[in-house]
């Protein structure tokens, strides 16, 4: 199988050969997976080389003579580094455009700190307007990135990511899904992006309602209103970056009905060992036995 990046390259490849509107902007980051494309379209792909804020502002610039840009390098360098340009060439502009990230929170453990950034979805809801999806398999990048490209002018962040569960399941860029359902009066566990198949190990067996949520942005309150119904409601949110993230959105979704919410995330200390993707999982408790665990005892 393919990563989310090898299929963000195929992908972007074929729709900039076939929207003349659509440009991509690159910081040497997957340069190479892209050079075919360049040479294609010399005119809509664009490296400005190691220069993060150049970077945002050229794609703010683009979308200012009506183009469509994507954006892309790792995160702690698309979200992190040039939050201003963001926030200003887009935001403040009215601009719309997309941007795609890798290696988030830990995918590149040897990069270290400097190459992690579990931040990223916090840091972009602090900004009004923009759509924030998180695949969890190849198929749905591919779906939601097609999703993005076609949104007009909207302000797009696609999270991608080198983990992913084993199968893909069906997005549409809106909704949440329910792929189990517990009895009346069951907590909700809702499972974002390449997290969904650890917690659905970790709840098997248990009596709860499993939510799986690739578009986290805007925050699908119905979805989550259906899933507790009426009385009280016990919510815990297994999130791919730092815990908590949603925990404010979940609350307010819930704010007419009695509830405990649960955020569990990628913890705010630094991991000072390089070690795999999976020992940074087990570190911050998200593989299915910690989960497991930590959802019980919030359950009970």
């Amino acid at each position: 199988m393919d990563t989310m990046r090898e299929r963000f390259i195929s992908v972007t490849s074929g729709a900039l050969d076939e929207d003349p509107r659509l440009a991509l902007v690159l910081a040497e980051i997957t340069m190479d997976g892209f050079r075919p494309a360049q040479r294609r379209n010399p005119d809509r792909v664009i490296n400005v080389g190691i220069r993060e804020q150049l970077l945002v502002g050229v794609g703010g610039g683009l979308a200012l003579t009506g183009l469509r840009p994507v954006v892309h390098t790792f995160a702690s360098f698309l979200v992190e580094r040039p939050f201003e340009q963001i926030k200003l060439d887009f935001g403040h502009q009215g601009t719309g455009g997309v941007l795609v990230s890798a290696s988030a929170s830990y995918d590149w453990p040897a990069g270290g700190f400097t190459h992690m950034a579990p931040g990223d979805v916090a840091l972009m809801d602090t900004l009004d307007g923009w759509t924030v999806h998180v695949p969890g398999h190849p198929d749905e990048a591919e779906a939601l990135l097609r999703h993005a490209y076609a949104a007009g002018d909207d302000k797009v962040y696609v999270r991608l990511s080198q983990q992913s569960n084993a199968a893909p399941r069906p997005v549409d860029g809106l909704r949440w899904r329910t792929v189990r359902e517990g009895g009346p009066g069951a907590g909700v566990v809702v499972a974002v992006g390449p997290l969904l198949d650890n917690v659905l190990a970790a709840t098997e067996g248990l009596d709860a309602t499993v939510l799986y949520a690739a578009t986290v942005r805007p925050f699908d309150d119905a979805a989550l209103r259906a899933a507790v119904g009426r009385g009280t409601a016990d919510v815990v949110l297994v999130e791919p970056y730092l815990a908590g993230t949603s925990t404010t959105a979940a609350t307010q979704a819930l704010c007419d009905i009695p509830h405990r919410v649960l955020g569990l995330g990628v913890g705010r200390a630094e991991l000072r060992r390089y070690g795999t993707i999976e020992e940074h999982t087990a570190a911050h408790g998200l593989d299915p036995h910690s989960l497991r665990e930590r959802i019980s005892a919030f359950l009970r």
